[in-house]
Protein backbone atom coordinates (compact mmCIF):
# COMPACT_ATOMS: atom_id res chain seq x y z
CA UNK A 1 0.00 0.00 0.00
CA UNK A 2 1.57 3.65 -1.20
CA UNK A 3 -1.37 5.51 -1.23
CA UNK A 4 -2.59 7.87 -4.00
CA UNK A 5 -3.21 11.67 -4.50
CA UNK A 6 -6.63 12.02 -5.79
CA UNK A 7 -7.39 15.11 -8.17
CA UNK A 8 -4.60 17.04 -6.34
CA UNK A 9 -1.04 17.22 -7.47
CA UNK A 10 0.86 14.86 -6.24
CA UNK A 11 3.36 17.07 -4.48
CA UNK A 12 0.17 18.31 -1.92
CA UNK A 13 -0.88 15.49 -0.62
CA UNK A 14 -0.90 11.23 -0.23
CA UNK A 15 -4.48 9.86 0.85
CA UNK A 16 -3.47 6.55 2.74
CA UNK A 17 -6.70 5.29 2.13
CA UNK A 18 -7.66 2.20 -0.19
CA UNK A 19 -9.93 3.33 -2.76
CA UNK A 20 -12.34 0.32 -3.68
CA UNK A 21 -16.35 0.23 -5.30
CA UNK A 22 -19.07 0.16 -2.93
CA UNK A 23 -22.12 0.91 -4.27
CA UNK A 24 -23.72 4.00 -2.04
CA UNK A 25 -26.29 3.60 0.61
CA UNK A 26 -29.88 5.62 0.02
CA UNK A 27 -29.85 8.26 2.55
CA UNK A 28 -33.31 6.95 4.03
CA UNK A 29 -32.00 3.47 4.15
CA UNK A 30 -28.95 4.55 5.56
CA UNK A 31 -30.24 6.46 8.30
CA UNK A 32 -32.98 3.64 9.26
CA UNK A 33 -29.51 1.31 9.71
CA UNK A 34 -27.47 3.61 11.58
CA UNK A 35 -30.58 4.77 14.00
CA UNK A 36 -31.51 0.85 14.75
CA UNK A 37 -27.77 0.35 15.38
CA UNK A 38 -27.79 -2.29 12.16
CA UNK A 39 -25.17 -0.57 10.93
CA UNK A 40 -22.43 1.70 11.60
CA UNK A 41 -21.88 5.38 9.48
CA UNK A 42 -18.78 4.07 8.35
CA UNK A 43 -19.93 0.99 6.98
CA UNK A 44 -22.02 2.68 3.90
CA UNK A 45 -21.70 5.92 1.84
CA UNK A 46 -24.40 8.12 0.62
CA UNK A 47 -24.85 9.09 -2.72
CA UNK A 48 -22.82 12.20 -3.72
CA UNK A 49 -24.01 14.26 -6.64
CA UNK A 50 -22.93 18.12 -8.13
CA UNK A 51 -24.56 20.58 -6.27
CA UNK A 52 -26.79 22.40 -8.47
CA UNK A 53 -25.56 26.60 -10.05
CA UNK A 54 -27.35 28.24 -7.45
CA UNK A 55 -25.37 26.17 -4.99
CA UNK A 56 -22.26 26.19 -6.67
CA UNK A 57 -22.64 30.25 -6.83
CA UNK A 58 -23.10 29.96 -2.70
CA UNK A 59 -19.76 28.62 -2.75
CA UNK A 60 -17.77 30.82 -5.00
CA UNK A 61 -19.51 33.63 -3.09
CA UNK A 62 -18.29 32.00 0.42
CA UNK A 63 -14.72 32.04 -1.30
CA UNK A 64 -14.81 35.08 -2.56
CA UNK A 65 -16.28 36.97 0.48
CA UNK A 66 -14.14 34.78 3.52
CA UNK A 67 -10.81 33.82 1.48
CA UNK A 68 -8.22 36.11 2.36
CA UNK A 69 -9.51 35.55 6.09
CA UNK A 70 -8.97 32.03 5.91
CA UNK A 71 -5.44 32.29 3.89
CA UNK A 72 -4.96 34.84 6.90
CA UNK A 73 -5.59 31.61 9.34
CA UNK A 74 -3.25 29.21 7.05
CA UNK A 75 -0.41 31.32 7.50
CA UNK A 76 -1.23 31.79 11.50
CA UNK A 77 -1.11 28.04 11.58
CA UNK A 78 1.89 28.14 9.56
CA UNK A 79 3.82 29.98 11.32
CA UNK A 80 2.96 28.17 14.79
CA UNK A 81 3.49 24.87 13.10
CA UNK A 82 6.87 26.18 11.77
CA UNK A 83 7.80 27.54 15.27
CA UNK A 84 7.28 24.00 16.51
CA UNK A 85 9.08 21.62 14.13
CA UNK A 86 12.33 24.69 15.04
CA UNK A 87 14.01 23.39 11.92
CA UNK A 88 12.66 19.75 12.05
CA UNK A 89 10.72 18.56 9.33
CA UNK A 90 6.89 19.03 9.72
CA UNK A 91 4.82 16.27 9.16
CA UNK A 92 0.84 16.94 8.49
CA UNK A 93 -1.70 14.07 9.11
CA UNK A 94 -5.07 15.63 7.74
CA UNK A 95 -7.72 13.76 8.64
CA UNK A 96 -9.58 13.06 5.76
CA UNK A 97 -11.64 14.64 4.43
CA UNK A 98 -12.80 17.87 5.63
CA UNK A 99 -8.77 18.32 6.92
CA UNK A 100 -7.49 17.38 3.35
CA UNK A 101 -8.33 21.08 1.75
CA UNK A 102 -6.90 22.48 5.02
CA UNK A 103 -3.75 20.26 5.44
CA UNK A 104 -2.84 21.25 1.47
CA UNK A 105 -2.69 24.87 2.17
CA UNK A 106 -0.32 24.38 5.19
CA UNK A 107 2.19 22.42 3.38
CA UNK A 108 2.63 25.04 0.50
CA UNK A 109 2.45 27.61 2.75
CA UNK A 110 5.20 26.02 5.53
CA UNK A 111 7.49 25.28 1.69
CA UNK A 112 6.57 28.68 0.77
CA UNK A 113 8.57 29.71 3.96
CA UNK A 114 11.26 27.07 3.45
CA UNK A 115 10.10 24.74 6.02
CA UNK A 116 10.56 21.06 5.18
CA UNK A 117 7.11 19.10 5.23
CA UNK A 118 5.04 16.80 4.09
CA UNK A 119 1.29 15.97 4.13
CA UNK A 120 -0.39 12.70 4.71
CA UNK A 121 -4.39 12.08 4.45
CA UNK A 122 -5.72 9.77 7.00
CA UNK A 123 -9.11 7.99 8.24
CA UNK A 124 -10.40 8.41 11.58
CA UNK A 125 -14.16 7.13 12.58
CA UNK A 126 -16.03 8.08 15.43
CA UNK A 127 -16.25 5.12 17.60
CA UNK A 128 -13.62 2.88 15.66
CA UNK A 129 -10.58 5.15 15.60
CA UNK A 130 -7.76 5.88 13.95
CA UNK A 131 -6.01 4.03 10.87
CA UNK A 132 -3.18 2.14 13.04
CA UNK A 133 -2.38 1.13 9.24
CA UNK A 134 -1.83 4.32 7.93
CA UNK A 135 0.10 5.87 10.96
CA UNK A 136 2.48 2.45 10.73
CA UNK A 137 3.05 3.57 6.92
CA UNK A 138 3.97 7.23 8.53
CA UNK A 139 5.83 6.01 11.41
CA UNK A 140 8.05 4.01 8.69
CA UNK A 141 9.40 7.50 6.45
CA UNK A 142 8.76 9.70 9.65
CA UNK A 143 9.83 10.92 12.84
CA UNK A 144 6.10 10.60 14.87
CA UNK A 145 7.24 13.20 17.22
CA UNK A 146 7.42 15.82 13.82
CA UNK A 147 3.77 15.04 13.50
CA UNK A 148 0.56 16.93 13.73
CA UNK A 149 -3.01 15.83 12.92
CA UNK A 150 -4.67 18.38 11.00
CA UNK A 151 -8.90 19.39 10.69
CA UNK A 152 -10.91 21.75 9.37
CA UNK A 153 -13.13 22.77 12.45
CA UNK A 154 -14.18 21.67 15.10
CA UNK A 155 -18.22 20.81 16.03
CA UNK A 156 -18.96 19.13 18.98
CA UNK A 157 -15.40 17.66 19.44
CA UNK A 158 -15.95 14.63 18.70
CA UNK A 159 -13.40 13.34 16.57
CA UNK A 160 -10.96 15.69 18.74
CA UNK A 161 -12.04 13.24 21.63
CA UNK A 162 -11.45 9.94 19.43
CA UNK A 163 -8.27 11.20 18.34
CA UNK A 164 -7.18 11.26 22.01
CA UNK A 165 -8.90 7.99 22.72
CA UNK A 166 -7.40 6.25 19.70
CA UNK A 167 -4.10 7.73 20.99
CA UNK A 168 -3.70 7.25 24.08
CA UNK A 169 -1.61 4.05 24.02
CA UNK A 170 0.86 6.28 21.76
CA UNK A 171 1.10 3.87 19.41
CA UNK A 172 4.76 4.41 17.19
CA UNK A 173 5.19 7.48 19.68
CA UNK A 174 2.17 10.11 18.01
CA UNK A 175 0.46 12.48 20.39
CA UNK A 176 -3.13 13.73 19.63
CA UNK A 177 -1.70 17.15 18.53
CA UNK A 178 -4.94 18.46 16.84
CA UNK A 179 -4.92 21.91 15.00
CA UNK A 180 -7.73 23.41 13.26
CA UNK A 181 -8.60 26.55 11.75
CA UNK A 182 -11.48 27.37 13.69
CA UNK A 183 -12.36 25.90 17.02
CA UNK A 184 -15.78 26.74 18.59
CA UNK A 185 -15.62 23.97 20.73
CA UNK A 186 -12.52 24.71 22.31
CA UNK A 187 -11.15 20.81 22.22
CA UNK A 188 -8.18 21.66 19.53
CA UNK A 189 -4.72 22.22 21.03
CA UNK A 190 -4.29 24.73 18.36
CA UNK A 191 -6.42 26.99 16.34
CA UNK A 192 -5.87 29.94 14.44
CA UNK A 193 -9.65 31.27 16.26
CA UNK A 194 -12.94 30.35 18.16
CA UNK A 195 -14.82 31.74 15.06
CA UNK A 196 -17.80 29.72 13.91
CA UNK A 197 -17.10 31.26 10.42
CA UNK A 198 -17.81 30.03 7.13
CA UNK A 199 -14.31 27.75 5.40
CA UNK A 200 -15.77 27.60 1.75
CA UNK A 201 -14.64 24.05 1.46
CA UNK A 202 -16.77 23.13 3.93
CA UNK A 203 -19.55 23.90 1.46
CA UNK A 204 -18.75 20.68 -0.80
CA UNK A 205 -17.89 17.39 -0.46
CA UNK A 206 -15.69 15.46 -2.58
CA UNK A 207 -15.74 17.68 -5.11
CA UNK A 208 -13.12 20.00 -3.14
CA UNK A 209 -11.11 17.00 -1.18
CA UNK A 210 -10.05 15.38 -4.40
CA UNK A 211 -12.67 13.53 -5.69
CA UNK A 212 -12.37 11.40 -2.50
CA UNK A 213 -15.20 9.90 -0.38
CA UNK A 214 -15.80 9.94 3.41
CA UNK A 215 -13.69 7.42 4.74
CA UNK A 216 -15.15 3.61 4.86
CA UNK A 217 -14.52 0.68 7.49
CA UNK A 218 -16.18 -2.14 6.30
CA UNK A 219 -14.97 -5.93 6.68
CA UNK A 220 -16.41 -6.36 3.64
CA UNK A 221 -13.86 -4.45 1.59
CA UNK A 222 -11.03 -3.22 4.62
CA UNK A 223 -9.06 -6.67 5.39
CA UNK A 224 -6.06 -7.40 7.83
CA UNK A 225 -3.11 -4.88 7.99
CA UNK A 226 -5.58 -2.45 4.77
CA UNK A 227 -5.76 1.35 4.87
CA UNK A 228 -9.17 2.27 5.91
CA UNK A 229 -11.18 2.59 2.51
CA UNK A 230 -12.88 5.41 -0.10
CA UNK A 231 -14.32 5.99 -2.47
CA UNK A 232 -13.30 7.99 -5.60
CA UNK A 233 -15.25 9.88 -8.34
CA UNK A 234 -13.47 10.65 -11.41
CA UNK A 235 -16.91 10.81 -13.59
CA UNK A 236 -17.23 14.39 -11.28
CA UNK A 237 -13.77 15.72 -12.57
CA UNK A 238 -15.44 18.18 -14.89
CA UNK A 239 -17.01 19.85 -11.93
CA UNK A 240 -14.26 19.43 -9.56
CA UNK A 241 -12.84 22.55 -7.51
CA UNK A 242 -10.03 21.00 -5.05
CA UNK A 243 -7.14 22.45 -7.06
CA UNK A 244 -8.83 25.53 -7.94
CA UNK A 245 -9.29 25.93 -3.95
CA UNK A 246 -6.05 25.85 -2.72
CA UNK A 247 -4.15 27.59 -6.20
CA UNK A 248 -7.04 30.35 -5.18
CA UNK A 249 -5.73 30.69 -1.20
CA UNK A 250 -2.06 29.44 -1.04
CA UNK A 251 -0.82 32.60 -2.61
CA UNK A 252 -2.40 34.91 -0.45
CA UNK A 253 -1.61 32.49 2.72
CA UNK A 254 2.52 32.38 1.52
CA UNK A 255 2.36 36.27 1.13
CA UNK A 256 -0.16 37.21 4.75
CA UNK A 257 1.74 38.61 7.22
CA UNK A 258 1.32 35.58 10.17
CA UNK A 259 0.10 36.84 13.50
CA UNK A 260 1.03 35.17 16.45
CA UNK A 261 -1.72 32.19 18.09
CA UNK A 262 -1.39 30.49 21.16
CA UNK A 263 -2.76 26.83 21.85
CA UNK A 264 -5.59 29.03 23.49
CA UNK A 265 -5.35 26.70 26.71
CA UNK A 266 -7.08 29.82 28.52
CA UNK A 267 -10.27 30.21 26.15
CA UNK A 268 -10.79 26.26 25.92
CA UNK A 269 -12.60 25.72 29.34
CA UNK A 270 -14.67 28.63 28.37
CA UNK A 271 -15.70 27.37 24.92
CA UNK A 272 -16.30 23.79 26.02
CA UNK A 273 -18.76 25.24 28.68
CA UNK A 274 -20.37 26.99 26.15
CA UNK A 275 -20.39 24.19 23.68
CA UNK A 276 -22.23 21.87 26.16
CA UNK A 277 -24.62 24.62 27.41
CA UNK A 278 -25.80 24.52 23.62
CA UNK A 279 -25.98 20.89 23.07
CA UNK A 280 -27.56 20.61 26.54
CA UNK A 281 -30.27 23.17 25.47
CA UNK A 282 -31.12 21.79 21.86
CA UNK A 283 -31.50 18.14 23.55
CA UNK A 284 -34.19 20.38 25.91
CA UNK A 285 -35.69 21.38 23.09
CA UNK A 286 -36.01 18.89 20.87
CA UNK A 287 -36.81 16.50 24.05
CA UNK A 288 -33.67 13.79 22.94
CA UNK A 289 -31.09 12.45 25.00
CA UNK A 290 -29.09 11.79 22.26
CA UNK A 291 -26.11 14.09 21.43
CA UNK A 292 -25.28 12.84 18.40
CA UNK A 293 -28.39 14.34 16.98
CA UNK A 294 -27.17 17.88 17.06
CA UNK A 295 -24.66 19.02 14.50
CA UNK A 296 -23.68 22.76 15.90
CA UNK A 297 -21.30 24.84 14.06
CA UNK A 298 -21.43 25.96 10.16
CA UNK A 299 -19.82 23.12 8.52
CA UNK A 300 -20.89 20.42 10.56
CA UNK A 301 -24.85 21.80 9.98
CA UNK A 302 -23.92 21.43 6.03
CA UNK A 303 -22.88 18.20 6.46
CA UNK A 304 -26.23 17.70 8.14
CA UNK A 305 -28.05 18.57 5.35
CA UNK A 306 -25.98 17.30 2.44
CA UNK A 307 -25.83 13.42 3.91
CA UNK A 308 -28.47 12.95 6.42
CA UNK A 309 -32.02 13.13 7.13
CA UNK A 310 -32.54 16.82 8.75
CA UNK A 311 -35.21 17.82 11.30
CA UNK A 312 -34.69 21.33 11.45
CA UNK A 313 -31.79 24.02 11.20
CA UNK A 314 -31.12 26.70 13.60
CA UNK A 315 -29.53 29.65 12.45
CA UNK A 316 -28.05 32.69 14.89
CA UNK A 317 -29.30 35.14 11.77
CA UNK A 318 -30.84 34.67 8.78
CA UNK A 319 -29.91 37.08 6.89
CA UNK A 320 -25.90 36.64 7.64
CA UNK A 321 -24.24 35.66 4.29
CA UNK A 322 -22.12 32.91 5.47
CA UNK A 323 -25.50 30.72 6.56
CA UNK A 324 -27.56 31.59 3.20
CA UNK A 325 -26.03 27.97 1.59
CA UNK A 326 -27.58 26.23 4.68
CA UNK A 327 -31.35 27.87 4.18
CA UNK A 328 -30.77 27.60 0.71
CA UNK A 329 -30.39 23.64 1.04
CA UNK A 330 -33.03 24.06 4.00
CA UNK A 331 -35.60 25.37 1.45
CA UNK A 332 -34.85 22.76 -1.19
CA UNK A 333 -35.62 19.61 1.64
CA UNK A 334 -38.60 21.44 3.08
CA UNK A 335 -36.50 21.53 6.06
CA UNK A 336 -37.84 24.30 8.87
CA UNK A 337 -35.63 26.92 10.14
CA UNK A 338 -35.80 28.52 13.62
CA UNK A 339 -33.31 31.13 15.41
CA UNK A 340 -30.65 30.93 17.60
CA UNK A 341 -30.05 33.06 20.42
CA UNK A 342 -28.41 35.97 19.61
CA UNK A 343 -25.00 35.81 21.50
CA UNK A 344 -24.51 31.79 20.42
CA UNK A 345 -21.45 31.15 19.51
CA UNK A 346 -22.14 29.25 17.35
CA UNK A 347 -23.78 30.49 14.00
CA UNK A 348 -26.16 27.13 12.45
CA UNK A 349 -26.79 24.20 13.92
CA UNK A 350 -28.49 21.34 12.64
CA UNK A 351 -30.77 18.82 14.15
CA UNK A 352 -31.41 14.93 13.03
CA UNK A 353 -34.57 13.74 12.50
CA UNK A 354 -35.32 10.81 14.88
CA UNK A 355 -36.76 7.56 13.41
CA UNK A 356 -38.11 6.07 16.31
CA UNK A 357 -35.01 5.16 18.23
CA UNK A 358 -32.67 7.51 19.96
CA UNK A 359 -29.56 6.30 19.08
CA UNK A 360 -27.26 8.14 15.96
CA UNK A 361 -23.93 8.07 14.88
CA UNK A 362 -21.84 11.25 13.67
Amino acid sequence: MSGFSGSYDPADVTFLLKPVTLAATDVAAKERAIQSGARHYSEMIAPETVPDAAYLALYHAALQRNGLRLASDIAALAAHLAARADGREMVIASLARAGTPIGVLLLRTLRAHGVAAAHYSISIIRDRGIDRAALAHIARRHDPADVVFVDGWTGKGAIARELRRSLADRPFGFAPTLAVVADPAGVADIAATSDDYLIASGLLNGIVSGLVSRSILSDAVVGPGDFHACVTYPEYAAADQSRAFVDALAPMAALAQPRPIGEHDAARATLRAASGALVAQMLDAIGSEDANRVKPGIAEATRALLRRMPERLFVRDPQDADVAHLIHLAEQGGVPVERLAADCRYRAVTIIRSLGRDRVAA
